[in-house]
């Protein structure tokens, strides 16, 4: 099936910030347990493995609407050197996510293409639960101090 132009560069787009924080979340997760903070690490490795899950549904969409799934244009990884650090730096990837989703969103619908829109908006879903997680976290800090949270050794999901 032949889509869209404008749609499949908005899922292009899209698998390339997931990409990039794929490889942001990974390398994260590597740096926390090499702190110490298993659990905390274990957080981000399965939530790069979800990013991954997310971005193979955009290939498989894009090669479906005979389009080439673009895995070259990446993007700048925001890597934290503590722990609040790479909380705040994968907010804003997410962030950044979020804007670019609700974009596509708005493209898919216009050319008519529900199914990438239903795509990306369960994508979307994902990333408002990621975003809340993170400021969660960032709101834990802020009240208990950075000693005080990593001495809790939970991570509420």
């Amino acid at each position: 099936m032949k889509g869209d132009r404008q749609a499949i560069q908005q899922l292009n787009k899209n698998l390339g910030l997931l990409l990039v924080t794929i490889n942001q979340y990974f390398l994260h997760a590597r740096i926390l347990k090499n702190w110490g903070l298993e659990e905390m690490g274990e957080h981000f490795y399965k939530s790069s493995i979800v990013e991954m899950k997310q971005a193979d549904a955009i290939i498989e969409r894009v090669l479906f609407l005979e389009g080439l799934p673009n895995l070259q244009e990446l993007g700048k990884l925001l890597i934290g050197e503590t722990p609040e650090e790479i909380i705040k730096c994968d907010l804003a990837k997410e962030q950044e996510k979020h804007l670019a989703l609700i974009e596509a969103i708005k493209v898919c619908e216009q050319q008519e293409d529900y199914v990438s829109r239903l795509l990306l908006e369960q994508q979307k879903d994902v990333n408002e639960e990621r975003i809340d997680w993170l400021e969660t976290q960032l709101e834990h800090i802020e009240n208990l101090g950075l000693a005080n949270y990593l001495q809790l050794g939970t991570l509420e999901d």
